[in-house]
């Protein structure tokens, strides 16, 4: 996939002040899109750095059913060394959030907004329970589609909000999308072929829509089923998640890390 760049001006002042931290580069088995955000009321200035890291979204970056670091946190600690400096991640990231949730904490809560309002990067992985499965729909394909434009439209809303928040200042909005918006690898084939094939499509219309909303806002965007599965979605993700087959493990996180680090770095790159 192509790479997105800052506009111009932006992209010289960034390049400035971060020649020396951001010397890292994507891992070659992730395919990422990286399109740097802008905001219309934030103009750039020589001294911007990434200082700060806040993290929004479901049960994935929150880290859930994996007794490790969670990605966002992972995220800081690479950009951290990078740079030679401490990058802080906050994580308010909620399991089983929707992206209806994570608009919600936006518009509504206090600490979440505070949290994103001087933030350098702001990382958003949400959408899978949007579609969840659920048995009145099984693997009928046409039961969950119905979802997918609340979905999108939800996260224009989210990453418009993140602008909002943040006005005064540049912000990179980087959004992950999913290996598998159900279970994966071996856990997906056990319960079927229908599954699986079902599984496979949502994912590819969920993920499109990721895509799309960072394409026409300017954001970052991470091909987690391409750092997961390789560059043509062909191999077995098993290893990179946990014993419920639908978050990642420890190596899983630390896979979500570098793809995201290497998208953030080369975002900021002329």
């Amino acid at each position: 996939m192509t790479r997105g760049q800052l506009p111009g001006l932006l992209c010289v002042l960034l390049a400035e002040a971060l020649l020396a931290a951001c010397s890292a580069t994507a891992p070659s088995a992730t395919t990422s899109t990286a399109t740097p955000s802008t905001s219309p009321s934030a103009g750039p200035t020589p001294e911007f750095r990434v200082a700060s890291i806040v993290a929004l979204g479901d049960s994935v970056p929150r880290g859930t059913n994996c007794d490790c670091r969670p990605y966002p946190d992972l995220t800081g600690d690479q950009l951290s060394a990078a740079a030679g400096r401490t990058v802080p991640a906050t994580n308010d990231s909620v399991a089983g959030s929707t992206t209806d949730g994570v608009l919600g904490q936006l518009t509504s809560q206090q600490d979440v907004m505070a949290d994103v309002g001087p933030a350098d990067v702001v990382e958003i992985e949400v959408g899978a329970n949007d579609v969840a499965h659920f048995p009145g729909c099984g693997t009928s394909l046409d039961c969950y589609t119905p979802d997918l434009p609340q979905l999108e439209k939800n996260l224009t809303a989210i990453v418009a909000r993140v602008h909002d928040l943040t006005a005064g200042h540049p912000v990179l909005v980087v959004l992950l999308d999913y290996w598998s918006v159900w279970l994966g690898g071996a856990y997906a084939a056990e319960q079927g072929q229908a599954y699986v094939a079902t599984a496979q499509e949502l994912t590819d219309q969920v993920n499109g829509a990721i895509r799309s909303v960072a394409t026409a806002s300017g954001s970052a965007y991470v091909d987690l089923r391409a750092a997961f599965k390789g560059p043509d979605y062909s191999y077995d993700e098993t290893h990179y998640l946990s014993d419920d087959g639908d978050h990642p493990n420890a190596a899983g996180h630390q896979q979500i890390a570098t793809a995201a680090v290497g998208v953030i770095e080369s975002a900021l790159q002329p």
